[in-house]
């Protein structure tokens, strides 16, 4: 089964970037949200707010656990999926889409090298 999107590079703890000219959207994935199970809250930062790679930077909790969600790159937070706090199922509904957490200015492009393409994120879900 194939878990990934071509385009999106990926953290081994399940988060997700798409960039587009400097800006980033950050999400979670197919597997962390299905792992998660039904989710009933979700906080997220202000816009405003500076990341930096690694952090946790969101929380996400659900019928089963509580989650922190990690700042795949660094940069200043330009948008803030607001629809979340009050629909947070979207993170179980269309976590690529409507379900995306954070936009963000990209501090440093080069950090995206570090990322998991696609394929090596659906490897390191396999084993």
């Amino acid at each position: 089964m194939s878990y990934d999107i071509p385009e999106l590079l990926y953290l081994d703890s399940h988060e997700w970037i798409d960039t587009t000219d400097g800006t980033a959207r950050i999400g979670i994935s197919d597997v962390a949200q299905d792992e998660l199970g039904d989710v009933v809250f979700v906080e997220l930062p202000s816009t405003g707010d500076e990341l930096s790679a690694g952090d946790d930077f969101a929380v996400v909790e659900s019928i089963k656990a509580v989650s922190d969600v990690y700042a795949p790159v660094s940069g200043e937070v330009t948008a803030v999926n607001e629809t979340l706090l009050d629909r947070p199922e979207l993170l179980n509904d269309d976590p690529y889409g409507d379900g995306w957490l954070v936009e963000i200015e990209l501090a440093d492009p080069e950090e995206l090298e570090a990322l998991l393409s696609a394929e090596e994120y659906e490897a390191s879900i396999e084993t």
